[in-house]
């Protein structure tokens, strides 16, 4: 049920006829969704398409109503200085940009992620899995194509809250350098390295990927959620960085949302690139291909995952709207819906196919061509 909060709602919602015209009447409590926001979704994409950016004019023939002027209360980690006063991608300005984002409460996550704090996608067996199962075996399914061994360097960058480098060092021996621009991130994921006893095979790091040491030499490489952050023209730096780093036939696993077959185009900033992702980017997996093989990696296996982050934004969203209440004790209320709204409208995107999530394979061949791989994928799936 949509509830107006105001004679003057249907104004607020419309008047921009845009995407971000609509989701700040939602934030700033112009009228609310009881039940399913996932499902209210769909009737604003409707409404979206049928205004598809057009003024107000007929929406205001329609309702006959005065303008409100009102603005969005949204306390807000990155200001409009601090935003354009650097270069798009730059390393100070991807800093502000992850810091708003993951920065924003360690607390506040930890009320509706799973106990291993993992913020990407889930990998379900049944959809009836519960979270945190399907997180454990998220993590299984990555370190088995990666063909973890005892003793060997594993890079995880974006390594978050710590969790699969946990997971990687206790269960397969490996020595994990973890790497997050995200300070609270690295403090929590610290005392969960500690915590979980593994310190000595766990190094977490405050610093930018592309401030690595060439030298490094790793037996494999992995990258979960955090590609989104790179920016398409800036993909081929990526991958280059990381062929670069990687020690001859090995594995460099890639998992990143990206569009789906039925995304529609963007006119200008989105929702989530405006107030949850700033200069987030997430292009169609041709593209991501082609700047990874013009590095020099062979692609030797791609996974779409897009049902399972359809069953992992439910869950997180079903989580966050229970733990309301006491999710107010670590953020206001406007931020709180747009972690619903932006959550709940992901899950719409990947059940329509307008988003997708892509684990890549790659491999690095050495001098004669040869990579660390079996020939088949059977292992990837004994448990």
């Amino acid at each position: 049920m949509v509830e107006l909060k105001h004679p003057d709602a249907i104004h607020s919602m419309f008047a921009k006829g845009t995407e971000i015209g609509l989701a700040e009447a939602f934030l700033r409590d112009d009228f609310d969704v009881h039940g399913d926001l996932e499902a209210a979704c769909e009737l604003a994409d409707a409404v979206s398409e049928a205004l598809d950016g057009a003024p107000l004019l007929a929406v205001k023939t329609a309702f006959r109503m005065r303008a409100q002027s009102a603005k969005l209360a949204l306390i807000r980690l990155w200001s409009t200085a601090g935003r354009w006063s650097f270069r798009k991608h730059s390393l100070a300005r991807d800093r502000w940009a992850i810091g708003f984002h993951y920065d924003l409460s360690n607390e506040f996550y930890r009320l509706w992620l799973d106990p291993s704090m993992l913020y990407s996608c889930a990998y379900f067996e049944t959809a009836e899995d519960d979270l945190a199962s399907a997180q454990t075996a998220k993590l299984r399914h990555l370190c088995q194509k990666l063909r973890l061994k005892s003793g060997q360097r594993l890079l995880d960058i974006g390594c978050g809250w710590g969790g699969l480098g946990i997971f990687a060092a206790k269960q397969y021996g490996t020595r994990v350098t973890g790497i997050t621009l995200s300070k609270e991130q690295a403090s929590f994921a610290s005392r969960a390295v500690a915590d979980a006893e593994v310190a000595d095979d766990v190094d977490i790091r405050v610093m930018d990927y592309r401030e690595l040491p060439d030298s490094e030499g790793y037996d494999a490489i992995v990258s979960v959620g955090m590609a989104e952050h790179v920016g398409a023209d800036h993909l081929p730096e990526y991958f280059q960085k990381a062929f670069r780093l990687l020690k001859p036939g090995g594995v460099f696993l890639n998992h990143a949302i990206g569009d789906g077959v039925r995304a529609r185009e963007n006119h200008g900033r989105s929702f989530i690139q405006e107030y949850v992702f700033p200069d987030s980017d997430i292009p169609r997996l041709p593209v991501v291909l082609a700047a990874a093989e013009s590095a020099g990696f062979e692609v030797r296996d791609v996974e779409n995952l897009r049902e399972h982050y359809l069953h992992t934004l439910r869950r997180w969203v079903q989580r966050l709207e229970t733990a309301h209440d006491a999710a107010l004790e670590f953020v206001n209320e406007p931020t709180y819906r747009v972690w619903r709204l932006y959550m709940a409208g992901s899950a719409r995107g990947f059940a329509q196919g307008r988003l997708a999530v892509y684990q890549t394979l790659l491999a690095k061949p050495d001098k004669l061509g040869g990579v660390s791989l079996p020939l088949t994928r059977g292992d990837w799936y004994c448990k």
